[in-house]
């Protein structure tokens, strides 16, 4: 029986089993691949279907439930009939994602909403991202509401989206508009305290990934500013995880930038601020970017320490409290962080096959991911003595540059152009290296 507006999905919630909720929302991500279609489930949607909240799912999710459970209707899966939620103005519009106006938040709303949920491909995406919404004629909302906070927070969801299938070089400078504007809302305050700490959590999450796009995208000044504003954002809410979050940032970022001791620091603050999260994959991560930090600074004995600690949180398996913006950690990631530790240390070939590792697991529909594996994996080979090894590698991370759009990955690509011109005589490194001038 479907679920009414204010009474659990019960039905839902037996579906999904002894999964988590992230673990649930991850095999909806994956059901969504199949199909070809694209939606930016995590635990916090599932939850949502479950209270009840959502009554009926957006298009996109319909199928994709429908191929998750052949046979079955929506209201076989608890949800209410799309026509007898469709029209109801009293109501809002339960989904954030669906393609239905909601008739309750002001005009004014409405236009920051359209402007945040900008889907599609890359390039309309990230115009549309770029819409200058302080700029707009329109009056301002005087005081923001739960429309705009969900706004902000699908603002997070659809950058990871864009970046994790484009990387960052076509989405940075559009994707700093809703920035602003998710700290103008911030400081025009809200209608109620827990709106206020969704705006916070929103605002700074959406600085982290801001600033990831510029960090990506070579703009280390530009980063550091960014996640030094999520930082203070988390520290004036008292939000454990997004401090958490930016201090793995910017663990990464200073190891990039060549200040080991810095990245070391700040992975270790934000490994305090992650012990009472209850996530032992945010523990993993960011023993990975201590352990980076003392590779860089050549102290292998503590670089392998904390190694195991990253082996063995992760063996601990996924949590309820992971949190949405680790999507992307899996034994890939992990696999990739550990090869960059073994090349600091100047050990190329066990470098090269973790890198090697990585690729081959990394699921295809982060194609970011996968160019950065592969041209990871081209360089160390490069390092280690395997010439041609590193050239058919290299070839790889040219094919997905027609899609991807990262100027680390294609700076690392260069390094490694650079590393085998000694070996230009070889045919398969001869052919990469015309092809990498070329493009």
């Amino acid at each position: 029986m479907a679920a009414s507006p204010h009474s659990p999905n019960s039905t839902f919630r037996r579906l999904r089993g002894q999964h988590s909720p992230a673990e649930f929302a991850a095999l909806v991500r994956r059901a969504a691949r199949e199909i070809g279609e694209t939606v930016s489930c995590d635990a916090r949607y599932i939850g949502r279907v479950e209270s009840g909240e959502i009554r009926c799912p957006n298009y996109a999710y319909e199928r994709v439930f429908l191929h998750m459970f052949p046979g079955r209707a929506l209201p076989d899966l608890g949800f209410s009939p799309r026509e007898a939620v469709r029209g109801r103005s009293a109501q809002r519009d339960p989904d954030p994602f669906s393609t239905l106006t909601s008739p309750t938040p002001s005009k004014e709303s409405d236009v920051l909403r359209r402007a945040f949920m900008a889907g599609g491909s890359a390039t309309v995406a990230a115009a549309t991202l770029g819409l200058t919404l302080l700029g707009d004629t329109r009056r301002f909302p005087s005081r923001a509401g739960e429309s705009e906070a969900a706004a902000v927070e699908d603002a997070v969801r659809q950058i990871r989206l864009l970046d994790d299938r484009h990387g960052a070089d076509a989405l940075y400078r559009r994707a700093a508009e809703p920035l602003r504007t998710a700290y103008a809302l911030l400081d025009a305050g809200a209608t109620r305290q827990s709106t206020e700490d969704r705006l916070q959590a929103g605002a700074g999450e959406l600085a982290v990934s801001v600033g990831w796009l510029a960090h990506d995208s070579g703009r280390f000044d530009d980063a550091r500013s960014h996640y030094a504003e999520a930082l203070a954002t988390a520290r004036v809410s008292g939000d454990a995880g997004l401090e958490a979050h930016a201090f793995s940032n910017m663990a990464f970022l200073a190891r990039d930038c060549g200040r080991s001791r810095e990245a070391v620091r700040a992975a270790q603050a934000g490994r305090r601020a992650a012990r009472s999260l209850g996530s032992p994959r945010l523990l993993s991560l960011l023993a990975l970017r201590e352990a980076g930090g003392w590779a860089g600074l050549s102290d292998r004995k503590a670089c392998e320490e904390a190694l195991t600690r990253a082996h063995t949180e992760f063996s601990r398996g996924p949590a309820g409290a992971d949190p949405e913006w680790m999507s992307f950690f899996g034994e890939a990631e992990l696999e990739s962080l550990e090869s960059r530790c073994w090349a600091a240390l100047g050990e190329h070939a066990r470098a090269a096959r973790h890198a090697r590792r990585a690729a081959d697991l990394q699921d295809p529909h982060f194609a970011r991911n996968v160019a950065l594996y592969t041209a990871e994996l081209a360089g160390d080979l490069a390092r280690a003595g395997a010439p041609d090894e590193a050239a058919w590698a290299g070839g790889r991370v040219l094919d997905l540059l027609t899609e991807v759009h990262s100027t680390r990955i294609r700076a690392m690509l260069s390094e490694t152009a650079r590393t085998l011109i000694p070996h230009q005589r070889s045919p398969r490194v001869g052919a990469f290296l015309t092809r990498h001038a070329a493009v």
